[in-house]
């Protein structure tokens, strides 16, 4: 595993060892090593192994050893000598920091950067999707994912066909307003098999004209200024509401709106206006898609500059699964981390087929057990999930059918658990 890092992909290599965890100290490591771990990691490929003493000194015990990883692109086949534990001078414990670009699970092929054949990655392997359940919502949802607008079609004919691989049979059902796929309800679908002269594309509307949020405490937060003609210019509006500022953090990725304001008069821009009195229905997926009036040449103190407090910046591969309570690293209650916090999940319909997912998840190999009735403890806070209802053959939980997240009639006495093989 990789520990301190900023990311889930960067950090101090440390070693599983006699049931112990203890840093890695490995005088030859070099990049085809840390290579092979971040692929293994789903991260990637290595970008450095940095000097000095990035990412801290571990506190537990130190493992001397060497992986051997020349021809090999994984890191389980690579051979390794354990020497012992003891100290490890400076500069030699392991350290990596890794690309994450393979945390990606959707991506367009065989056309241009906005458009092309719609590819899904199910574990370590590529396909492309079948048609049979393609629609424009869905395929809006990916288009924004990608940062390519919204989907204008995908009725693109033989354009962006062919290929090899599989072609999976995932319907995706979104509402439009997601900001991945993997927001929407997901179904693994069964045979007849999907050719690839049936492969879903789409053609993306571009790059959206870019909008930033000034004078905030963050990027999420603040005036809303949009770039037109290669110019950034003010937003006024006299009727700006929750709905527009929905659009305004969901264009930058910035989760929900919290808070629609005007600015006070000292704190108003200057300057060339780019919109007047935007109104939004809430589920655009930019800006420019709302009614809205342009104004190239409007000077201050006509109307109000707007501002908008989003939840938090929203990265579409955000969440996150662990064990806790358990006796071993693959036994525990099942927590997600969704929205910035940590929470359980009920267990009512939990089964194998769910916990298997879980397990398959965590590489802790299959399911033995699916607990129920806080077998592992009582989880304190959200409730994520409820009734969820995995096939077994989904890469994550969050893409199995379930209630929405954080709808629930459950209590923490309910939270749902599993053993891993």
């Amino acid at each position: 595993r990789l520990a301190n890092g900023s990311t889930t992909c960067s950090g101090r290599v440390e070693l599983l060892h006699g049931g112990t965890w203890g840093t890695l100290c490995d005088y030859l490591w070099d990049l085809p090593a840390a290579n092979a771990l971040c692929q293994q990691l789903d991260c990637g490929v290595a970008l450095l192994i940095p000097d000095g003493q990035s990412f801290g000194k571990g506190n537990g015990s130190v493992w001397n050893g060497t992986f051997s990883c020349k021809k090999s692109s994984r890191l389980r086949e690579c051979p390794v000598s354990v020497l012992g534990h003891d100290e490890c001078p400076a500069g030699k414990d392991a350290r990596v920091v890794c690309s994450g670009e393979q945390q990606q699970r959707g991506r367009l092929v065989n056309g241009t950067t906005c458009s092309g054949r719609v590819e899904i990655r199910h574990g370590d392997t590529w396909g492309r999707l079948c048609r049979s359940h393609w629609n424009l919502q869905a395929a809006s949802v990916l288009c924004h994912q990608l940062n390519c607008g919204y989907a204008k079609s995908i009725q693109t004919g033989d354009h962006f066909v062919g290929g090899n691989g599989p072609v999976w049979r995932d319907a995706f059902h979104c509402e439009g307003t997601e900001s991945c796929l993997w927001d929407c309800v997901q179904v693994t679908l069964g045979n007849p098999a999907c050719s690839a002269r049936e492969a879903a594309t789409v053609i993306c509307s571009g790059l959206s004209e870019p909008l930033r949020l000034s004078g905030g405490e963050s990027r999420c937060d603040g005036r809303v200024e949009i770039s037109l003609h290669g110019m950034w210019r003010r937003v006024l509006d006299d009727d700006w509401d929750i709905k527009d500022a929905h659009v305004v953090c969901r264009q930058l990725q910035c989760g929900f709106a919290e808070k629609a304001y005007y600015l006070p008069r000292s704190e108003r821009g200057t300057g060339l206006v780019g919109l007047r009195s935007v109104q939004c229905a809430g589920n655009e997926t930019q800006l420019m898609l709302c009614k809205t009036s342009h104004s190239q040449t409007l000077l201050t103190g006509v109307a109000e500059d707007v501002g908008v407090v989003c939840s938090g910046e929203l990265l579409c591969e955000s969440r996150q699964i662990r064990l806790v309570n358990g006796t071993k690293r693959c036994a525990g209650r099942v927590e997600l981390y969704h929205d910035g916090i940590w929470g359980t999940i009920c267990d009512d319909n939990w089964d194998l087929s769910d916990a298997n997912v879980v397990c398959k998840q965590l590489r802790c190999g299959h399911a033995i057990e699916a607990f129920v009735s806080s077998h592992y403890g009582e989880g304190s806070g959200q409730i994520w999930l409820d009734d969820v209802n995995c096939t077994g053959a989904e890469s994550d939980l969050w893409a199995c059918p379930s209630r929405a997240w954080g709808q629930h009639n459950c209590q923490h006495k309910e939270d749902a658990g599993v053993l891993c093989s």
